[in-house]
């Protein structure tokens, strides 16, 4: 780790009052979630993943469909926040103490980020952690039992299959989460990236938008990314590690 890297972002986000965060799935896998085509193991090794997270894939199969999302959103809560996660949260306390703010943007779907403490979460892609009716758009009342749906497909109330609240390929991102992404993007004074590969746009973009309007800029991944070359900060390493660093030489006093 390049301690004077580490030593100018901590005075950066320290000095800043309009943090967003923006998370991808290497936030997570240091949870012990497995990505998305790593969740194709055991039973599920013969399928393709982006055959079966498609509405189309739902429609033609839906007991296919909600058996193995089930078998990822077990898979999630079994695992627990870790320490980037909670450093995270920690920031948001600390910059709303100081009369500051941070937005955080998360493309996971576990739903760790809320478990860590962070609140308002704009989930990108929506959450596995959460179902609705594939009718109504009604959500399933919480909670979702602890063990496997006791039928495949779930049913609503109003009798139609219940589907995980997730974006599928093919589906749009949330108007409301990409609205409230934007408008922070629009006032932030500095964009972290933590965890994300930069290639699946419209998030891989943020970067660029906020750096466009000479705002500060740190990226916090094991490898470079396409946004690496025009970060403020680039600081290499596992989000579990270099995030609680980070924010200690924020707002230690």
């Amino acid at each position: 780790m390049d301690n004077r890297q580490m030593e100018q972002a901590g005075r950066a986000l320290g000095e800043s009052r309009r943090v967003v965060v923006l998370t991808g799935a290497g936030v997570s896998a240091e949870s012990g979630i497995p990505t998305f085509r790593d969740t194709m193991d055991g039973l599920w090794a013969s399928f393709d993943p982006q055959q079966l997270a498609t509405p189309e894939a739902f429609a033609r199969d839906p007991e296919l469909v909600t058996r193995w999302y089930d078998h990822r959103r077990l898979g999630c809560a079994d695992c627990v926040p870790n320490a980037g996660h909670r450093a995270l949260a920690e920031a948001q306390d600390s910059l709303e103490a100081r009369g500051g703010s941070l937005a955080l943007l998360t493309q996971n779907v576990d739903g760790l980020h809320t478990r860590a403490g962070s609140r308002d979460v704009v989930e990108l892609h929506g959450s596995v952690m959460t179902w609705r009716c594939s009718r109504t758009a009604q959500p399933v009342s919480p909670p979702l039992p602890p063990e496997p749906w006791p039928e495949f497909p779930p049913l609503s109330p109003a009798g139609a299959p219940v589907r995980p609240d997730v974006v599928w390929f093919g589906e749009a991102l949330p108007e409301a989460a990409l609205a409230r992404s934007y408008e922070a993007l629009e006032h932030c004074d500095l964009l972290i990236s933590v965890g994300t590969s930069a290639v699946v746009y419209p998030a891989a973009g943020f970067i660029e938008i906020v750096a466009s309007r000479g705002a500060q800029t740190i990226e916090v991944n094991p490898q470079d990314t396409p946004m690496s070359s025009i970060v403020t900060f680039a600081l290499r390493g596992k989000s579990a590690e270099l995030l609680p660093t980070l924010v200690d030489a924020a707002f230690s006093d």
